[in-house]
């Protein structure tokens, strides 16, 4: 499994409890102590911050000598654009059948949207095969998945094909020069590997760490995966096995961490130590800490 990266542990907090929340903006103290307790140290997430402002995902305010942190229309396009399929019953099938093909081209001076493109596209499942062209499995909606790019694309700068393949010309070559299938089987086992284990709901001080870090792996494993048709897997493909880990874990956080959430947007301070359990039992109630530090 990939290491947590700020970026991939904040997109998951924001994406799980404020996305769909009517919750006002996050203090920034708060954000630092729910990514402490999954070891990434206040200055790395005080940058990832500033950096997530400046793409657009995350808009920045103040209250008294607090800094608050919301998600930006732009940044709630993108975390809903993904909630289908992180929340989705079955997040490893193709969609639909055939193949998509995509090209784009991206003027030089606007990187930072050929990056965002390119992002979009590798999370939709899509890889390049050659010379600009990008291949995903399935019919891939990439009118509701480029939606929160729209507005910056040039006109015609994206041009897409529902293709099949033909007889005589097969297509596993290309699948396997687009994608590294033992690769992608060693992230779900590394997936299991970690959140099968009952022991994982204590990897954190708090469920709500605990449940930020456990949906950003499964962020990290399903843009890992691009939903190839089973034709190209063996009987032994982990993918189901991965869904029911991450599900039953979910379920397992769920309660404590909601509590604990609602604990966090509530309370007038925090810090590291945000939200502790008494006695220390991941099973016991949540309590907040709001002692300073």
């Amino acid at each position: 499994m990939r290491s947590r990266q700020p970026k991939q542990l904040l997109l998951a907090f924001f994406g799980e409890h404020v996305v769909d929340a009517a919750v006002g903006p996050i203090r920034a103290s708060a954000l630092i102590g729910v990514l402490e307790g999954a070891g990434v140290a206040a200055p790395a997430t005080r940058a990832t911050l500033d950096r997530l402002v400046h793409s657009g995902v995350l808009a920045r305010s103040r209250s008294g000598r607090e800094i608050l942190f919301s998600l930006t229309e732009h940044g709630t396009a993108v975390l809903r654009e993904a909630t289908h399929r992180v929340r989705g019953p079955r997040p490893f099938d193709p969609q639909g059948t055939g193949w998509t093909l995509v090209t784009f081209s991206i003027p030089e001076h606007q990187r930072m949207l050929r990056h965002r493109l390119r992002s979009t596209l590798t999370w939709e499942g899509f890889a390049p095969i050659r010379d600009g062209l990008w291949l995903a499995p399935g019919e891939v909606d990439l009118a509701g998945s480029l939606g929160p790019l729209r507005q910056d694309l040039p006109v015609n700068a994206v041009v897409a094909f529902h293709a099949r393949e033909l007889s005589g010309f097969p297509i596993g070559e290309s699948v396997r020069a687009a994608w590294d299938i033992e690769a992608i089987r060693r992230e779900h086992l590394a997936f299991i590997e970690i959140w099968d284990d009952p022991a994982a709901a204590s990897l954190a001080p708090s469920a709500l760490t605990v449940r930020t870090m456990l949906v950003a792996d499964w962020l990290a494993l399903l843009r890992a995966d691009p939903r190839l048709p089973s034709d190209f897997m063996d009987a032994q493909w982990p993918a189901t096995r991965s869904a029911e880990v991450y599900r039953r874990m979910h379920e397992r956080l769920a309660g404590d961490s909601a509590a604990e959430f609602t604990a966090l947007v509530t309370q007038g301070t925090a810090g590291p130590r945000f939200l502790r359990r008494q006695g220390g039992s991941r099973g016991g109630p949540a309590t907040a800490d709001t002692g300073a530090g």
